[in-house]
């Protein structure tokens, strides 16, 4: 019943663009919102506004979202709604930054979050050897009902040039040629006799100078306590310990202080910074049924198989229709798709039923009463088998979220 109601209200939606898209929705569909709609100017505005926060509570939102300007999409949430909608091409393969726990992370989620941190709150600090960076992510955008199975903190770094190549010192974290990267969650309270803040390691990596890309760490041991209310969210720490700098000159020895870009201080390139600063991404779930975010094959294997040569032209079968969200100026907010096939089901369900109408025991008994009784209406065509789309899209508050949305489209129909 749940699937029935989901994909009548993406028609209702449909149906309600009749007069910005005459070519949306078909002939029957326009004549029952004419029929419907003899109301005055107030009443269909007080409709619409309804309708409209019935479909943003359907999708999680208590408003409609309405992003600035200057918001900002990352490029890896961009690269992950394109892995999870790739339509069955295997050339569109996960982002080459990320790392093994996410990617494990993602194949069990169904809603992925990102968020940039507070740039007001930001401590920086260079002692010997090493630069410290704490920054604050607000994560209370995030529902209670979302159960967060997996967060990575992902950070930028640029290639070191001119440094000598790496040494065969026994001192990894100081080898000439690379870097240590700890991240740290910080615990609020009394600082150490050194005035650092209390901290507990969550991931640390030995990284290469030579080389420029993202860096993925796990975070989720602190990010899942803080968003469960178990813990308090502080923020993180990022410590960077410097190579040892004995025959490198000052330009080198202040490149590399910057090559990590933890902070917009230390980034040289202001225009980038925005798709270049550390990043926060959550993987959950929000409990509602089993679906989580994949790739669309199956539904591709779902349409070839519902597909029939020798259907009657009336009887129930799946029709075209397509939600276009530029015509409701959602296309402010949601970044991809611009619009899905939705489908729908119209026709008729005659006595007898065929086999190719996909009937129910039911469906078939109902007809069969049908034929000598017109007080008992036939069966009727509706979705025997819905599937899933992703939506990347900015909520009220500007972050960015790739969510999956359940029984968006019609795959089949029957009589029922």
């Amino acid at each position: 019943m749940v699937a029935v109601v989901s994909s009548l209200m993406v028609l209702l939606l449909a149906e309600v663009l009749m007069e910005g898209a005459t070519g949306l929705i078909p002939e029957v569909g326009r004549r029952k919102y004419s029929d419907s709609g003899r109301q005055s100017p107030q009443q269909s505005e007080s409709f619409l506004n309804e309708f409209e926060l019935r479909l943003l509570s359907m999708f999680g939102l208590k408003r409609k979202p309405a992003p600035g300007k200057h918001a900002v999409v990352p490029q890896y949430m961009v690269d992950l709604y394109r892995m999870h909608s790739a339509n069955g091409d295997h050339s569109t393969r996960r982002p080459k930054s990320m790392g093994k726990h996410a990617e494990r992370a993602a194949s069990k989620a169904n809603t992925i979050r990102s968020f940039h941190h507070e740039e007001s709150m930001e401590a920086l600090a260079s002692l010997k050897g090493k630069t410290t960076q704490q920054f604050y992510f607000n994560l209370t955008s995030v529902p209670e009902e979302e159960l967060i199975t997996s967060a990575e903190l992902r950070i930028y770094r640029d290639q070191v040039r001119g440094i000598p190549p790496p040494s065969n010192s026994s001192n990894s974290t100081t080898a000439a040629g690379f870097h240590r990267i700890n991240i740290y969650e910080i615990f609020g309270g009394p600082k150490t006799h050194s005035g650092e803040p209390l901290v507990r390691l969550l991931d640390t990596r030995l990284v290469q100078d030579s080389l420029s890309r993202w860096e993925s760490f796990d975070v989720s041991p602190a990010v899942s306590q803080w968003t469960t209310g178990k813990g308090q969210n502080h923020g993180f720490m990022v410590e960077v310990h410097h190579p040892e700098d004995r025959g490198v000159n000052s330009e080198h020895t202040q490149s590399r202080t910057r090559h990590v870009r933890v902070s917009r201080s230390l980034h040289q390139d202001q225009d980038s910074w925005s798709q270049a600063r550390p990043l926060l991404v959550t993987y959950g779930h929000d409990g509602r049924g089993d679906s989580v975010l994949h790739t669309r094959e199956k539904r591709q294997a779902a349409v070839r198989k519902q597909r029939r040569k020798h259907q009657h032209k009336a009887s129930c079968k799946r029709h075209a229709l397509y939600v276009d969200f530029s015509d409701v100026g959602w296309n402010e907010w949601i970044v991809a798709p611009p619009g899905y096939r939705a489908f729908y089901c119209h026709g008729d369900c005659p006595f007898p039923l065929a086999d190719h109408l996909n009937s129910t025991n039911h469906a078939i008994v109902q007809t069969l009463v049908n034929s000598v009784n017109s007080n008992i209406p036939r069966a009727c065509c509706v979705p025997t088998d819905l599937s899933p789309i992703s939506l990347l899209y900015l909520d009220e508050y500007e972050k960015v979220i790739l969510k999956n949305y359940q029984d968006m489209v019609v795959e089949g129909c029957g009589c029922r």
